[in-house]
């Protein structure tokens, strides 16, 4: 039960204050800490991390800090890739999943620390001029982000942020709120379609540990919503995108261990 808490509490806290992270951390709780069957864990993630984005985004909402249509531009894409992604998965050993969600947060822990460095140079100096969005582009990433999603189950947001960001030109802030939208939606097109597959396959998530990730998820959103605007984000995207390191280090080397017994 402890496990479940801090699990569920950094979840939450990290979604509500990056927009992303969150996600990426649920599948090897469930996995490695709970000793769930990898199918049934991306599954439950999915449910989880839906839940607690979905409420992050009606806290962002009510402070008019969400791009509403380009959130619809990039979920509707989104939603086509993640039932795709899903039904991919289906022919795919749990095993591959994980090293793929591995080698996602190393690559998320790049993402992360090069943007925050980025942060660092770019904070003292005059902004660019800024161009107009490009729809194709984050259709495009909607799709891809919507794979990643349904594959794996993660949300995407540390793909998400930097994109609407870059290609939206919205504010950080604003894309925070516009992330978690677009995973609330991501989630539920994902979930629904590992549902079926469980069903199909005669396994079951766990409703109590659902519940108990979604109640404590959310109540570490609502830390994580309040410190968004207190603490020094460039550490902490930085403290952060180590501990993806290093989990993602650790993920692969216990499924390479078994893959060769």
């Amino acid at each position: 039960m402890l496990y479940t808490a801090v699990g569920a509490l950094l979840i939450g806290v990290s979604l509500g204050l990056f927009g992303s992270g969150g996600s990426i951390l649920t599948v090897p709780v469930l996995v490695y800490l709970l000793g769930h069957e990898e199918k049934t864990a991306i599954a439950e993630s999915l449910l989880i991390v839906g839940c607690i984005a979905a409420f992050g985004a009606l806290q962002y909402a009510a402070a008019r800090t969400v791009a509403w249509r380009t959130a619809l531009l990039f979920a509707v894409p989104g939603i086509i890739g993640t039932v795709f992604g899903a039904w991919i998965a289906s022919f795919v050993p749990g095993v591959v999943q994980l090293l793929a969600l591995a080698c996602i947060m190393l690559f998320a822990a790049w993402m992360m620390w090069r943007r925050s460095t980025t942060t660092d140079r770019t904070a003292t100096t005059p902004a660019p001029p800024q161009r107009a969005a490009n729809p194709m582009i984050i259709l495009l990433v909607g799709v891809g982000v919507g794979i990643v999603t349904g594959f794996v189950g993660v949300g995407g947001g540390f793909l998400i942020v930097p994109a609407l960001v870059l290609f939206a030109r919205i504010d950080i802030r604003k894309a925070i709120g516009t992330s978690l939208l677009v995973i609330a939606i991501n989630a539920a097109a994902g979930y629904l379609r590992h549902a079926h597959f469980l069903a199909e396959t005669g396994r079951e998530i766990n409703p109590r540990t659902v519940a108990a990730f979604i109640g404590v998820g959310i109540a570490g959103s609502l830390i994580g919503r309040r410190l968004n605007t207190r603490m020094d984000q460039t550490r902490l995207q930085q403290g952060f995108s180590i501990f993806l390191a290093v989990m993602g280090l650790m993920m692969v080397v216990s499924e390479i261990v078994a893959l060769t017994r």
